[in-house]
């Protein structure tokens, strides 16, 4: 497997991944950066993008959604609730406790709804990706439409009981972590 990490330009320099099978078969999560820039990516590596998978709907996650479907074919994948509210067209639902397989590697989806109605995290073997959910020493703001202060506390709840062990966390935005020390350090997360 190959990694890469992106940062969308500003003001909200979303964090954006591209993942790529041992076949050659890629996975973006949070598709926010120039279009171009995943292209030069997959175009390196010889990768043909696949999945497009968004942690919830906002914009500063979604916008290169359009021109990599259109560039690609890729199949994009959004939880139904935050389709539906942001109007994004979506291929695939991801619902709670779905396996995505490509190629070698697998995508869980644990949904964590909150910061908005369809936000999810995925699992990929030691990586979380959290979106807006989880941050560094914080949680994601729930003052937007959609937005819950009780139910995304449910959601770490949920989380807490789903991941028992230490996998990175990869955050929509500023510096990843660990989940281990998020459990200990996060006041949201006690």
């Amino acid at each position: 497997m190959k990694f890469f990490h992106l940062n969308a330009p500003g003001p909200y320099f979303t964090n954006s991944f591209v993942v790529i099978s041992e076949a050659g078969n890629a996975a973006i999560i949070d598709a926010c950066a120039a279009s171009e820039r995943y292209r030069k990516i997959l175009a390196e590596n010889g990768a043909q993008l696949r999945l497009i998978l968004e942690t919830h709907g906002h914009s500063d996650h979604t916008g290169a959604i359009e021109p990599l479907r259109e560039a690609t074919g890729a199949e994009v994948c959004i939880n139904r609730a935050d389709a539906a509210q942001f109007g994004i067209r979506a291929d695939r639902d991801l619902a709670d406790g779905e396996k995505i397989p490509l190629d070698e590697l697998t995508f869980e989806v644990i949904t964590t709804p909150g910061h908005t109605p369809g936000s999810v995290c995925i699992r990929l073997g030691e990586l979380l990706f959290t979106g807006d959910t989880l941050f560094a020493g914080d949680i994601g703001r729930t003052d937007l439409a959609g937005g819950s202060y009780p139910t995304i506390c449910a959601s770490l709840k949920k989380l807490l009981s789903r991941v028992q062990d230490n996998p990175k966390v990869l955050p929509g935005h500023e510096e990843f972590s660990t989940f281990e020390t998020e459990r200990q350090t996060n006041p949201y997360l006690r």
